[in-house]
């Protein structure tokens, strides 16, 4: 805080008045003297170490499959992709789409209805892990 001697609005000689306004050149200099040094500093933190480093050549990593999707409908209807099933031909169906490839690392999204019953759901489940497929992913929406 600074103060003000003898100030414009008259007064006698000895009248002190406060200066409520911040002096801001020590501030200033303060600052400009930390931006010299660390742009003189800056350079200096760069490696220049020479080495010959080996290519970066990864293996191609095989594109995933494609998502198996299983939908179970109100009225318990069951749906591989776009077509019907029944839960006896499930374990069939699915294996068409999966293939040659484990079932056990195949992943499996599963679409319910809100109003499905619990029991359709639970034997969709049991006859998934029945048939080897213990990676199961439940599906939602997003109300965010």
């Amino acid at each position: 805080m600074a103060a003000q001697l003898a100030g414009p609005s008259g007064g006698s000689k000895y009248s002190i008045q406060q200066n409520a306004s911040i002096n801001v050149t020590p501030f200033v200099d303060v600052m400009l003297v930390l931006l010299i040094i660390f742009m003189v500093a800056a350079p200096l933190a760069t490696v220049t170490v020479p080495l010959d480093l080996p290519p970066a050549v990864a293996p191609p990593t095989p594109s995933p499959s494609k998502p198996i999707w299983l939908s179970i409908q109100k009225n318990g209807d069951l749906h591989i992709g776009d077509f019907k099933t029944t839960i006896a031909d499930m374990p069939a169906d699915l294996a068409k789409q999966v293939g040659k490839r484990d079932p056990s690392k195949e992943r499996i999204y599963i679409r319910a209805d809100k109003d499905a019953y619990y029991g359709d759901f639970m034997r969709v489940m049991n006859t998934l892990q029945d048939n080897g497929y213990y990676s199961v992913a439940l599906v939602g929406t997003d109300n965010s």
